[in-house]
């Protein structure tokens, strides 16, 4: 069955989040190590969600998170007394990334041919923040803000199929990580892996997926092409 739509994890497929938060670290935070801060803090990152996969609070979006998680965090590299305007604009650091170089012109040689959407753990406002920086257009924005949950829930990428109106296999989802990808095939969704070697820094990223996918592509324009073929 042909593909007739993308959903898009964000964070690391489509933007650069460590070099983006690391140089909003380094300018509010003069004298700080921004990548070690950005790294410490997306290791926050899974757990502050994990409430809320596990229903133990209600949902609460990205920023809320974040913030919660900079407390602790900023304690920890020595600087307690930041003040509440800084933490803010910290917070924000995760709407002003940068996407991966290729990612404008695939996507937009992608949207000639296909429905796009995020399916990310970002909320809308930040989404849509990512989005105009980039100048990248979407169809439609789903995702948590839209299900009210966080992935690897089941009815994120459920909610995806059913609101674009296409049959699972005919929704590709697009995601560097592979976990994100097992999730979306074990609901019956096409799979398309994007290499980010360098999405964490000197740590490296995923190079190829960890299991079968429909689609693995060295960037997003090796995707594009593919789906050309």
């Amino acid at each position: 069955m042909a593909i007739r739509a993308l959903v898009f994890d964000t964070f690391g497929t489509l933007v650069d989040w460590r070099s983006g938060v690391a140089r909003e670290v380094e300018r509010l935070l003069p004298g700080l190590d921004g990548g070690a801060f950005a790294d410490a803090w997306r290791g926050r990152y899974q757990p502050s969600m994990e409430a809320v996969r596990a229903g133990a609070r209600p949902f609460a979006d990205l920023d809320t998170l974040q913030a919660e998680s900079l407390d602790d965090l900023l304690e920890a590299f020595g600087h307690a007394g930041v003040s509440a305007a800084v933490k803010r604009e910290l917070v924000l650091a995760w709407h002003r990334l940068d996407a991966w170089p290729e990612v404008p012109a695939a996507m937009a040689e992608l949207r000639q041919r296909f429905v796009l959407a995020p399916l990310s753990n970002g909320h809308v406002r930040l989404i849509v923040a990512l989005a105009r920086r980039n100048g990248l257009v979407f169809d439609a924005v789903l995702g948590a803000g839209f299900s009210r949950d966080y992935k690897p829930k089941p009815a994120l990428y459920r909610d995806a199929v059913t609101a674009l109106g296409f049959a699972a296999e005919e929704t590709l989802m697009v995601a560097s990580h592979s976990n994100d990808l097992a999730a979306a095939a074990g609901e019956g969704l096409s799979t398309a892996h994007i290499a980010r070697p360098h999405e964490n820094g000197p740590a490296g990223g995923e190079t190829g997926p960890a299991g079968p996918v429909t689609f693995a592509a060295r960037d997003l324009a090796d995707l594009a092409r593919q789906l050309a073929g």
